[in-house]
């Protein structure tokens, strides 16, 4: 069973500045998706059709826990964290229905970026190329933390 195991936003009330830094996020245990948008509230959402929601895999980032990357929540810059589904067999198009309502459709593989490397103060080398997927949110519903995640279409397999 994949599920929801992080989800973080970054408020519109607080002003971060132009950082290179940290990526700054705070944690939530529920989100309202809105369609054509990304996550109610949050800073990023609204500004890229296809860049609304940032997804990572919790078995990827289990793996690069041990090289001495952070991986708590957010700080890969990523919103959304699912464990039991192996992102890296996923393909653009791919839509998974994020629990009862949520419905998001993957639109670009995220990759390694100078702002990143510096948010870790490590080379992206140990990456090699997927870190992810930005997707844009088809149908708006309220998501938490232990929802259910399934693909609605697609051949992505299930994670170990």
């Amino acid at each position: 069973m994949s599920e929801i195991v992080s989800i973080v936003y970054q408020p519109l009330d607080q002003d971060y500045g132009d950082r290179l830094g940290d990526f700054l996020r705070e944690p939530l245990q529920e989100a309202k998706l809105v369609a054509d948008h990304g996550i109610e509230g949050d800073r990023k959402a609204g500004h890229n059709k296809t860049r609304q929601v940032n997804i990572l895999s919790y078995e990827w980032l289990a793996e690069l826990r041990p090289l001495g990357y952070r991986t708590e929540p957010g700080e890969f810059g990523e919103q959304i964290v699912i464990k039991g589904l192996l992102l890296d067999g996923l393909k653009k198009g791919d839509q998974l229905r994020l629990g009862e309502v949520a419905l998001v459709e993957l639109t670009v593989q995220r990759t390694g970026c100078f702002r990143l490397e510096a948010a870790q103060g490590k080379s992206n080398n140990a990456f090699d190329g997927l870190v992810g997927w930005m997707a844009r949110v088809v149908d708006g519903g309220t998501i938490k933390v232990g929802d259910r995640v399934k693909q609605v279409n697609g051949g992505a397999t299930a994670a170990n």
